[in-house]
């Protein structure tokens, strides 16, 4: 199978298209603000699952690539519907963190040697 790469430009422009014709509108924003945490509450079950102490229950689906496609999704349309560009946004995100923590982390000692 061919890898698919998408920007996040394509993105927002894609979902805007999917929701305007098949989903027929978007949700309230509020709305939509509710089920990005219940997406969010589903990508932490498998994360406990997986990675914590949790086992998976009979039934249950080892598909955080899902769950974290889901978050994605709406939060994709939280952006749509209040006219955030994500790339803009994410690439001020880069700025404003390499900025701030540009000796932060490299001094932190909790995360010095750990895990190697």
């Amino acid at each position: 199978m061919e890898k698919r790469e998408i920007t996040l430009k394509e993105a927002q422009e894609q979902v805007d298209r999917w929701i305007k014709t098949i989903g027929v509108r978007y949700f309230s924003e509020l709305t939509n603000m509710a089920v990005l945490t219940e997406e969010v509450g589903e990508l932490a079950r498998v994360m406990a699952r997986k990675y914590g102490d949790q086992s998976f229950k009979a039934g249950e689906k080892e598909n955080l690539d899902e769950e974290m496609a889901d978050v994605l999704w709406v939060l994709i349309c939280l952006a749509n519907q209040t006219g955030v560009d994500l790339t803009e946004a994410l690439l001020k995100s880069f700025e404003k963190k390499s900025i701030r923590d540009k000796e932060r982390h490299k001094n932190n000692p909790k995360l010095l040697n750990h895990g190697v």
